[in-house]
């Protein structure tokens, strides 16, 4: 019994002694568990900045083309084209296959339509045109769109041919326009504005003469002179508040002559400070200068006094020489939803109307893919010995600032 005791005195001595142990240990395991740092709690996500609005840019590459002027060696060669086909009408396809894949670079093609065209009247050449609707047909399957009608021969056949003509644009589809001809003065303000690309353009045209035919008795539709500056400024504002930009063509200047006159210059230099954002020059049939013009908002406004002929079959060496004006139109967008639209990189790129002897196989070519070949051929050597590709170019670079020649 005293061995048990002294056993059982034994053993709550050692557990006396182990507890403070365990007690000391556990503590020193807290205290270096504390010493170590412990991680922090990991930082929420920060938001995503919100993105700045930017501005918008849209563009249209945009040409134009000088007098479209259809002689009877032009249709009546189309004729006899569709009829050894075993077809009807009128076959121009051959005169414009050369230059078929340039206009389809471009998303607006303009061109002054020197003659009137319908299917109504009958052929006519010099001096009072009229012209098959497949020429028209033709022009609109090649790509152009805006077709300008104020010119000279506008009034050739009267109201009759004003109110065919008429009746023969409005049947093409809905995407071709014509400018020019208006209903009277009640619809002066009524503005042709085409959006392409999300530019809204504007289309004016205007002559300085009708061959001394006044407007017809009777007409559906009149021309708008040059002499008009008061109209033709207040088109143009109009034309500046509603569109992005305003294309404005001037039938004027002095045939056969490369020099714009005065008049031309000083009018041109109204119309930029106006409104107008590139002034396209026809009638003399041959080609003039180019130049910036700077308006009176500061704007840098584009003139082409005169782009030459087109398809034609006058009998001169220079009327066989014409050029394409060729630009961007970039229009930017700020967030709050201003804008401004501005010309760039405009260049004229020369043609050629070609034909044979006797005026034969009449049609156009780009001057690049013009040779030697084709000038020595050419049915205006008959009148004219020296044509040939370097008269061609020495005749545009005598003529026009060679910095907007793409040769």
């Amino acid at each position: 019994m005293k061995k048990k005791l002294i056993v059982l005195a034994l053993a709550v001595i050692a557990l006396l002694m182990i507890v403070p142990l365990a007690s000391n240990t556990f503590s020193s395991v807290q205290q270096t568990a504390a010493s170590y740092p412990q991680p922090s709690p990991s930082p929420s996500p920060a938001p995503a900045p919100t993105p700045q609005p930017t501005p918008t840019v849209s563009t249209v590459r945009f040409s134009a083309t000088g007098d479209n002027l259809i002689h009877n060696g032009i249709f009546n060669q189309a004729a006899r084209r569709a009829q050894a086909e075993g077809e009807t009408g009128y076959d121009f396809s051959f005169c414009y296959d050369a230059v078929r894949d340039f206009y389809a670079g471009f998303d607006v093609n303009w061109i002054n339509q020197e003659t009137l065209v319908n299917d109504e009247l009958e052929p006519s050449s010099y001096p009072c045109f009229s012209t098959p609707g497949d020429m028209g047909r033709e022009l609109y399957d090649i790509g152009f769109r805006v077709f300008s009608l104020a010119n000279n021969h506008t009034y050739d056949k009267g109201a009759e041919g004003i109110a065919a003509t008429r009746r023969f644009w409005a049947s093409l589809p809905e995407d071709a326009v014509t400018c020019g001809l208006y209903e009277g003065e009640a619809d002066y303000d009524n503005i042709v504005i085409r959006e392409t690309n999300g530019i809204r353009i504007a289309y004016l045209s205007y002559t300085e003469f009708t061959n001394g035919i006044p407007t017809p008795a009777g007409a559906e539709a009149n021309l708008i002179y040059t002499r008009e500056t008061d109209v033709i400024q207040r088109q143009i504002e109009l034309a500046r508040q509603q569109a992005d930009f305003v294309v404005v063509g001037v039938h004027w200047g002095v045939e056969g002559s490369h020099k714009a006159t005065d008049a031309q210059r000083a009018l041109a230099q109204q119309m930029a400070d106006w409104g107008a954002g590139v002034v396209i020059g026809t009638h003399p049939h041959v080609v003039q200068d180019a130049q910036w013009l700077t308006a009176a908002d500061g704007r840098q406004v584009f003139v082409a006094y005169s782009l030459g002929n087109f398809l034609n079959a006058q009998s001169t060496a220079d009327t066989m020489i014409g050029v394409v004006l060729s630009f961007t139109l970039e229009k930017t967008t700020q967030p709050d939803g201003s804008s401004e639209t501005v010309l760039k990189e405009p260049m004229l790129h020369p043609t050629v109307n070609h034909y044979g002897q006797n005026y034969s196989q009449i049609r156009i070519y780009l001057y690049k893919d013009y040779t030697d070949e084709l000038a020595a051929s050419h049915g205006v050597r008959a009148n004219f010995p020296g044509f040939s590709k370097s008269y061609i170019e020495s005749v545009l670079r005598e003529n026009i600032d060679n910095t907007f020649l793409d040769l």
